[in-house]
């Protein structure tokens, strides 16, 4: 790959937040130009940082990072930050545009003349049609989800950086935002934890190991990189087992001839030094990700009857709330999916339901609501991870919230963190946590497989199809929604 192709190289990149969490050890890979390469690894390891470090807001301790000067990129992050909630339509796209892609759109002029041209063109890319004076907060986790692609696409740049771009987006805009990947000629870095929507258009992962703190690169379609590491692994597993069992018989060695007295000794002390090579040889094996423990939602004791009761809701049409006359009961051990298009008005109709302002429904007195939100608001960010398990346990057990914490692979330098320093992921796996310690009466999940990483999924779905209090659930993963028992299911475009 000659320099010319070079979009983007990392040589022998170290990075730390502090001494005690190391995130990159002497990283190395490069992205040619055009490429569309995926950030595969373990929630927690870092992925969302080596973006930060592409895009400048992060800086190596040690090692370069060359990125072409010449090219601008744009990064659509997760989740839109909380202080730009309250910004106008036209005051988030503008605040976009800063350094290279300020220059390369304002053309040497003071400003961008044509920005509403613009907004209504990236719009229509993602599948929007909005009031430019309208507010962040007012939209949809779905539209939010579009919106930040929007950001990105309106600087149009020559590197395109996407953070779990699928989540919140219903089936439409993730089709439409596969047609765009696919057909782009851009330089696109993405990371995502679905996989037939990386397989369409990926053309090479970039592996971060949590363990060993290293990045390899690898080249190929997403599944068959999958199987290409999965076969790496098994080698190194192979090879090391072949150590250990060489090890331990040089080691058997050493103590009988050591036994022996006299000359005996120095060949056992050949036989310890060989031992202690092979030990140093061991490859550092590059584990799969750890999939989250087996667990369970406990219903809320006590139960009998109606927990719940639906007889109207709002819906959007046209951009207008309109009322919908329904009729929904769920009794103990009932499960609702929600069902209908982003922008419909299903976040507003769960939260409205978790907070009690519900104006047609009826929550039955003395039942307890636990409310999984997709995004997080519901957890106070300036509390510990140990602090919000405490509340939701409903006073301090510390044995059982270590226990819980670990099956979510929360460990003890995460409990004391506070939750706002996590990772969306992990974010997600502590709202899980804390379902699991509330015990809830009714269960209100948004989105629960959002920030999740795959190997998560299945057991999340076995532990949602097997809770035996009242259940709605919000989903646009249908491959998720299979595996969970659906009693009835309300279109609210129908």
């Amino acid at each position: 790959m000659s320099s010319s192709d070079v979009a983007i190289r990392f040589n022998k990149v170290t990075f730390e937040y502090r001494k005690d969490k190391p995130i990159l050890d002497e990283a190395s890979f490069a992205i040619r130009r055009g490429a569309k390469f995926t950030i595969m690894g373990q929630n927690g390891a870092g992925k969302s940082t080596i973006l930060d470090l592409i895009t400048g807001n992060l800086k190596p301790n040690d090692g370069s990072i060359f990125v072409d000067p010449d090219l601008v990129i744009a990064i659509a992050k997760q989740v839109i930050p909380r202080e730009d909630l309250f910004l106008t339509t036209r005051q988030f796209f503008e605040k976009c545009f800063t350094g290279a892609a300020l220059a390369k759109a304002a053309n040497g002029k003071d400003k961008i003349y044509d920005l509403d041209r613009r907004i209504d063109a990236v719009l229509e890319i993602v599948g929007l049609r909005v009031d430019h004076e309208k507010k962040i907060e007012k939209y949809s986790g779905g539209q939010q989800a579009r919106l930040l692609l929007a950001s990105a696409l309106i600087q149009d740049p020559d590197v395109l950086i996407l953070d779990e771009p699928t989540n919140n987006l219903d089936a439409e805009g993730i089709g439409n935002l596969m047609v765009y990947l696919m057909g782009t000629n851009k330089t696109c870095i993405v990371i995502s934890h679905d996989a037939n929507f990386l397989n369409c258009f990926t053309d090479g992962v970039l592996y971060l190991d949590i363990f060993t703190k290293k990045i390899h690169q690898h080249l190929g379609d997403y599944f068959t990189v999958l199987e290409e590491i999965a076969a790496e692994i098994e080698k190194e597993e192979r090879k090391n087992a072949q150590y250990e069992k060489e090890i331990l018989a040089n080691k058997e060695k050493a103590n009988f001839f050591a036994n022996k007295g006299g000359k005996m000794r120095l060949v056992a002390r050949k036989m310890r030094v060989k031992a202690e090579q092979m030990e140093a040889a061991k490859v550092a094996v590059r584990k799969e990700d750890k999939a989250i423990r087996h667990f369970e939602i406990p219903c809320q004791e006590n139960l009998s009857g109606e927990i719940i009761n639906i007889l109207s809701l709002v819906v959007m049409k046209n951009h207008a709330p309109v009322e919908k006359k329904v009729n929904v009961s769920l009794p103990k051990n009932r499960h609702l999916l929600l069902s209908g298009p982003n922008g419909i008005g299903k976040t507003t109709l769960l939260e409205s339901l978790a907070n009690g302002t519900a104006t047609g429904a009826k929550i039955s007195d003395g039942v307890k609501v636990g409310y999984y939100r997709q995004d997080f608001s519901n957890l106070d960010f300036e509390k510990t991870v140990f602090e919000t398990l405490t509340e939701a346990m409903g006073g301090p057990d510390e044995e059982r919230l270590r226990s819980v914490a670990a099956g979510f692979l929360l460990t003890k330098e995460t409990v004391y963190a506070k939750i706002d320093s996590l990772s969306e992921g992990q974010k997600g796996l502590v709202a899980f946590a804390r379902l699991m310690l509330e015990e809830p009466g009714l269960l209100i999940l948004d989105e629960p497989t959002n920030h999740i990483n795959f190997r998560h999924l299945p057991i999340i779905a076995q532990a949602l199809d097997s809770y035996k209090g009242a259940m709605i659930l919000v989903s646009h993963v249908p491959e998720f929604v299979a595996q969970i028992r659906i009693d009835e299911t309300l279109d609210l475009e129908k």
